[in-house]
């Protein structure tokens, strides 16, 4: 194998983009992903401007030997594309963004942002399904599934694809769509970074205007039962410009609550409207008779603001775990559970804040065999989030998200691949039932038999031999 300073040099011929290795000026900018607990260093970091790049990229790292990661946004919570001594193929220069608003299309490039997509299509009143942070990758995001806010309406962002530019663990490109490598187009909506490098992504677009609406109602956690209860009955029959949302935490020092809650326990019930925000009021009534809320939140937003709501304004200096499952039912129990965070002492310290937020609408609407995506029959999705500063904190911190998800895990039907952690194989297992497992396996069979692509939540290759 070459040493760093060869390698990079064997690299840069005939790369159109930079190549990085330890100590050059943007090594250290280009390594840090959103969790600050992962603090690996790659041996060398290639930030790519095209596919022939990529191609270069790749098949240069399987000559030298080395692991190859993929990063887009930077969202992986294990950070596994920046691995130390591996080789990073950077999509980041790769951001553009090309909208043909008479077609409703948008020509998207693999290391662009969500925030990118929606500020091109959103002086034509265009958008898809992104996620819920500007700042995650449209890549990750993406291949993994792609829930947000427009999901009920409109599908996953994996269903709004209409092709693939992709780069294989052979470095060739391929394009990709229903009709040209169907089985690619297949397992690309949903089955994650297993099978190449996603150069271009071509996305459907809906008329979706240009407002919404935010609608919360809280309560103290002790108190939040019933309500929940009902929100929770609502989902079934409310209309698809809906999600409704539902959060437990300490709430923060937020404007639109009174001083004396800040800081406090508090339980909260609600939906996101994206469209008319008068037409949205009208799923006011039925929200408010859920019971007695200590305060309100209704807020009209642009879909722009919405989209960057719960964007992190510390960047990339928190720690951060999260623990997540799918529900086909959430009953009672389950109800009781979410509210308690995983422990029967509401001043316990560390606590997890958690959400959930409806599925249903037009992600059920889809067959589950037309897509690697599965658990298409989820009534809500939860996550347990935790974040912090301080390193003496990791054990206590990840302890508790993970009692808390214990306590929920009998009552989960599956799990969201992009909300995976530490799980490793019995994650994944999680994530896609047996059969659509064997055929993503084939799948990694003939597209990268030599499992080239793993710092992911890895599907890998029929052993041999």
């Amino acid at each position: 194998m070459a040493t760093r300073a060869t390698g990079a040099a064997l690299l840069r011929r005939g790369f159109a983009g930079r190549v990085m290795t330890p100590g050059d000026d943007g090594y250290d900018e280009c390594r840090r992903v959103w969790n600050a607990m992962v603090d690996q260093r790659p041996a060398l970091i290639a930030r790519c401007t095209g596919p022939d790049d990529v191609a270069a990229a790749i098949r240069f790292g399987r000559e030298q030997g080395l692991e190859i990661g993929v990063r887009c946004g930077g969202h992986s919570i294990l950070g596994t594309p920046v691995a130390d001594g591996c080789l990073v193929i950077d999509l980041a220069p790769m951001d553009a963004v090309r909208v043909d608003p008479e077609g409703r299309r948008a020509r998207v490039q693999g290391g662009a942002l969500l925030g990118a997509l929606d500020r091109a299509t959103q002086p034509y009143g265009l958008a898809t399904t992104a996620g819920n942070v500007s700042h995650t990758g449209v890549g990750g995001l993406t291949l993994g599934g792609g829930m947000g806010w427009l999901a009920r309406e409109h599908g996953l962002s994996c269903d709004n694809v209409t092709s693939f530019e992709l780069v294989t663990a052979e470095g060739t490109v391929l394009h990709v769509d229903a009709a040209e490598h169907p089985d690619l187009f297949w397992g690309l909506r949903g089955g994650g970074g297993n099978f190449g490098v996603v150069t271009e992504f071509e996305f459907r677009l809906h008329q979706v205007g240009t407002r919404s609406l935010l609608a919360d109602l809280y309560f103290p956690p002790e108190d939040a039962a019933a309500a929940l209860r009902g929100w929770r009955d609502l989902i079934g029959d409310a209309p698809r410009r809906a999600t409704l949302t539902a959060w437990v935490g300490t709430a923060g020092d937020w404007p639109h609550l009174p001083p004396e809650l800040r800081g406090r326990p508090l339980a909260g019930i609600g939906y996101v409207w994206v469209g008319d925000p008068e037409e949205g009021r009208r799923l006011l009534p039925a929200l408010r008779g859920l019971g007695s809320p200590v305060a309100e939140r209704v807020e009209e937003l642009s879909y722009l603001d919405l989209q960057t709501m719960d964007d992190s304004a510390e960047g990339h200096r928190h720690r951060r775990y999260w623990k997540g499952h799918y529900f086909s039912e959430f009953p009672d129990d389950a109800v009781r559970a979410f509210l308690a965070r995983g422990t029967d002492d509401p001043d316990a310290p560390y606590l997890p804040a958690a959400g959930l937020q409806s599925y249903g609408g037009a992600i059920a609407d889809v067959a589950d065999d037309e897509a690697a995506f599965s658990h298409r029959d989820t009534l809500v999705e939860f996550v347990a989030a935790a974040r912090w500063p301080d390193p003496a904190e990791d054990a206590e911190r990840m302890a508790a998200a993970r009692r808390y998800a214990a306590t929920l895990e009998p009552f989960a039907a599956g799990a969201y691949v992009n909300t995976l952690t530490d799980e490793g194989e019995p994650g994944v297992r999680r994530a896609y039932p047996e059969e659509k497992l064997a055929r993503l396996t084939a799948l990694k069979d003939r597209y990268d038999p030599g499992n080239v692509f793993h710092l992911n939540h890895n599907i890998p290759p029929t052993p041999r031999g």
